[in-house]
């Protein structure tokens, strides 16, 4: 039988041993991620030669071939957080009221939410801890598009849904445009001192428009990774289902196996406005290992093939015009004739 591959992989990787991803923990065996938005995927076998070489003109005498790798290599056209940390074996963790993650905003609201006694009205709760020293927010006025202060401090309290603004979240500046030193004994004075000439009261008036630069906190709803210098892609056991087609156009289902296989942790994150959308790219060394169903020896990688579409699947229902034709059809496979002698 021939066949030719004209068909992506769906691909899932399962646990090598047990291990956590996130906030959930897999036992061996168990399937981890699927992967069923790829863009291409190749497996590559290579090996290596050596030569005795010798006689007039050096030439070749004897080969000796070693070192075989076999390598699994796939590229998705989407990735998830959980993909993102398997590819680049990072840390992945759940938002959590005991770890809580910072979403980064820059809003800029108009004059409808600002007054000159300095209150602004955000859309998000912004992160504006009193027992910190130091600065999570930063304010700046802004004239016909242009940022015409350097940046304020708001007040180091609770931000509160305002009722009167939608839900909004107010924040009030009273300080200078000069930055106090987080430090300093006298840090709360510094940021909440007032009538000077450069205070935001003066000021504000000169603005058609406010800047902020503030973090909400999140402890639901958000995740986290962390790309760390000691942590890389785990192993896995891979399988990669595909079609291969015969010469008489039949689709016949093949799985490729890799009972072992070391991902890579390079990867490439290109963000750009035009041209193609950015791809992942997963490359996974192949390692000699048991499959599941066979642990008499060890392979790199092994490929089965299924045919679903023989004569003994396809069978017509028995008629009266057949029955009437025995002699016409006594060349069927015996395992397919008992409805003649009904």
């Amino acid at each position: 039988m021939k066949f030719g591959v004209r068909e992506i992989c769906e691909v899932v990787l399962k646990a090598k041993t047990a291990m956590k991803v996130g906030n959930k923990v897999f036992y061996k065996n168990e399937p981890v991620i699927y992967f069923d938005t790829l863009k291409t995927s190749s497996i590559e076998g290579a090996a290596t030669t050596v030569y005795a070489q010798g006689g007039r003109g050096n030439s070749r005498l004897v080969a000796w071939e070693g070192e075989r790798t076999v390598t699994f290599t796939m590229e998705d056209a989407l990735i998830s957080p959980e993909g993102f940390m398997i590819l680049s074996g990072a840390g992945l963790i759940d938002a959590t009221e005991n770890k809580p993650v910072y979403q980064h905003h820059v809003e800029q609201v108009g004059e409808e939410d600002f007054d000159a006694n300095g209150n602004i009205w955000l859309s998000h709760e912004p992160y504006l801890p009193a027992d910190k020293k130091d600065n999570f927010a930063y304010v700046m006025l802004v004239k016909n598009g242009e940022i015409i202060s350097e940046p304020y401090i708001p007040e180091h309290v609770e931000a509160a849904a305002d009722p009167e603004h939608e839900g909004r979240y107010k924040i009030t500046v009273k300080g200078h445009a000069n930055h106090a030193d987080p430090s300093a004994d006298n840090y709360e004075e510094n940021y909440a001192a007032s009538g000077e000439v450069d205070s935001f009261a003066a000021q504000v008036q000169l603005a058609d428009a406010i800047m902020i630069d503030y973090y909400e906190k999140k402890i639901a709803g958000a995740q986290h990774i962390e790309i760390t210098p000691d942590r890389f892609g785990g192993n896995f056991y891979l399988e990669a289902e595909t079609l291969f087609r015969t010469e008489q156009g039949v689709d016949l289902p093949a799985i490729f196996t890799i009972p072992n296989c070391k991902i890579q942790s390079n990867f490439t994150f290109t963000m750009a406005s035009s041209g193609d959308p950015s791809t992942f790219t997963f490359t996974m060394d192949a390692f000699p290992d048991y499959t599941r169903f066979d642990k008499s020896k060890k392979v790199l990688a092994a490929i089965d093939m299924f045919d679903t579409a023989g004569s003994l699947s396809l069978v017509r229902n028995a008629t009266s015009a057949i029955n009437s034709e025995k002699s016409g059809i006594e060349s069927i496979e015996e395992g397919n004739t008992n409805w003649l002698n009904n």
